[in-house]
């Protein structure tokens, strides 16, 4: 059980950290481009919008990332206390607490990001290139829930034994 979530996490912060660099690279090409463009007068209307878009969606997918590795942002003072005080059982009871409790909260962001979603399908327009406003609101849902799976892999992780190595 613990070989196949591990297959998925990987496969997971593999997606993740293939399209950041995408997202990124074509956040620096579409940026230097509108610059380059505007030098001599030509304007691509869609440019501009579209890296928007890709730095939002960068945000969420270095969310993803932070999160297995465990760097997501946090303020876990009663961990290091207990990790300080060699109290290990309670440090990982933190841990869980913690996993568990940003598990649930995603989950609700999603519910609330998914209505969002459809809302905006229902009533949104079309933006750059034709593509409807509620698809790329899409983004939302789509980076919690990657960001939901981390943290509820790290949960689950947490009460699986070590293997031998």
């Amino acid at each position: 059980m613990k070989k196949v979530l591990k297959k998925i996490d990987r496969s997971i912060e593999k997606i993740a950290e293939y399209g950041l660099y995408v997202c990124v690279i074509g956040m620096i090409i579409f940026s230097v481009l509108t610059i380059v463009f505007r030098w001599v007068n030509f304007n691509v209307l869609w440019f501009e919008p579209f890296v928007r878009h890709l730095v939002f969606l960068a945000a969420f997918l270095g969310g993803v990332l932070a999160t297995g590795r465990r760097t997501h942002i946090g303020i876990d003072i009663l961990g290091k206390f207990f990790e300080n005080k060699q109290m290990f059982a309670a440090q990982k009871g933190v841990e869980r607490i913690i996993s568990l409790g940003s598990t649930l909260t995603l989950c609700w962001l999603i519910k609330a990001s998914y209505d969002f979603m459809i809302v905006e399908l229902e009533y949104g327009k079309a933006e750059f290139l034709g593509i409807h406003s509620g698809f790329l609101v899409g983004i939302i849902p789509f980076g919690f829930s990657l960001i939901a799976l981390r943290f509820a892999f790290i949960f689950i992780e947490s009460f699986m034994k070590e293997e031998a190595k």
